[in-house]
């Protein structure tokens, strides 16, 4: 019974010190669940994550005394990451919608977005209205999971919009005319248009949007500390300053 004891005591032990041991671990890093490949608000440069969500998201760890760590992640597992606890907040250009707030919370806008979009130079569309015009099959590409591909889809019907895991993957298809147009947000669309010969943005904006940053319904105290710390960083023009750094 003794030696029995002896090993139920000294595996709690090494629980507790394992459990404690991660928690000062965690207590110190925070966790940002992102698609890095939405340039300019969160995108690869050499080996680093960078972008105005990347920098925006540094500013706020850096006011809560935290060690930022950024995941990159597909766009529609980011959602499900903050929920599970995975990661602390989702930032990633990601629109507040009625459908994402049943899933999970959203601080304070600290951006505006707009959907816009891509198409050939020499494409028949010339005009937003004309994906709507009766009779008209254009083929959409959206990067799914965002909100360009819930309007899209809401728009002109599922049949009609070709989902991908990227934005850069709805572009190479367009590029290779499997696709009519992509519908994504136009700071990415500029870096796409601009590093694709042949392509260009229709001067109609899609729609118009409030960027967010996305936390666990639960995670109220989180909510609040950042919150906080983005209604300061707008006070002293922090974000004004990353934010025009990116987009001239």
């Amino acid at each position: 019974m003794k030696k029995i004891f002896s090993l139920i005591l000294a595996a709690a032990l090494l629980f507790a010190l394992c459990a404690c041991g991660s928690t000062q671990q965690d207590a110190g890093e925070l966790h940002m669940a992102t698609n890095a490949q939405f340039p300019p608000y969160e995108y690869y440069e050499n080996e680093s994550i960078v972008g105005i969500d990347a920098e925006i998201a540094q500013a706020i760890a850096d006011k809560l005394g935290k060690k930022l760590v950024i995941d990159d992640m597909d766009f529609d597992t980011i959602i499900t990451a903050v929920q599970s606890g995975k990661a602390d907040f989702g930032m990633a250009g990601m629109t507040v919608t009625e459908d994402r707030l049943k899933n999970i919370n959203f601080t304070d806008t600290y951006a505006k977005g707009v959907q816009a979009v891509i198409v050939p130079e020499d494409s028949d569309i010339k005009s937003v209205d004309d994906l709507s015009a009766e009779g008209a099959d254009y083929r959409i590409g959206t990067q799914k999971g965002t909100t360009g591909d819930i309007y899209a889809e809401g728009d002109f019907g599922a049949d009609r919009v070709d989902k991908f895991t990227t934005g850069n993957d709805a572009v190479q298809a367009l590029l290779n005319d499997k696709i009519s147009c992509v519908i994504i947000d136009n700071e990415p669309a500029k870096a796409y248009v601009e590093a694709n010969e042949g392509l260009k943005i229709l001067e109609t904006a899609y729609t118009e949007e409030d960027y967010a940053i996305c936390v666990a319904k639960e995670n109220t105290q989180l909510l609040d500390d950042i919150n906080k710390a983005l209604k300061e960083l707008k006070e002293d023009g922090t974000i004004d300053s990353i934010v025009s750094k990116y987009i001239k």
